[in-house]
């Protein structure tokens, strides 16, 4: 099942507190609301993952206006899959995940950008991390 990770949550209440800060110091905007509503309960449950399934609607959209500000592949143009590695060694993704990217959901996409984050194996992430596209 896809899931959202809480450091996704953390980083999407971030966005919206630069883009919509509060006027008061107290005040939230409905954006920040939803989606702390689901990071508090996160914490108070322990979980670092939320799922996709029964998302809060308000929360999803809030999260999904900030995904679409992240860098969508972690392709860097040294695809070792076309090779015949099961896994690229320039990005990290598995071959199935590079064949059906631009088919993945936003969630899938993310929960593939956690792994590869995570392992921090891949060359994107080492040997050629200047040709990742958010260090631009």
């Amino acid at each position: 099942m896809a899931c959202i990770y809480i450091t996704d949550i953390e980083a999407a209440i971030n966005f919206w507190r630069d883009k919509k800060p509060s006027p008061d110091g107290v005040t939230l905007a409905p954006e920040i609301r939803a989606l702390a509503e689901v990071y508090a309960l996160m914490i108070y449950y322990k979980e670092s993952e939320a799922a996709e399934n029964g998302f809060p609607a308000k929360a999803y959209a809030a999260w999904l206006e900030w995904y679409h500000t992240t860098v969508d592949a972690p392709c860097i143009a040294i695809c070792s899959t076309s090779q015949g590695d099961p896994e690229c060694k320039g990005c990290g993704r598995t071959f199935e995940e590079v064949q059906n990217w631009t088919h993945m959901t936003p969630v899938e996409k993310r929960h593939t950008w956690h792994r590869i984050t995570m392992l921090g194996t891949a060359w994107r992430f080492n040997k050629y991390a200047e040709r990742a596209a958010e260090k631009n």
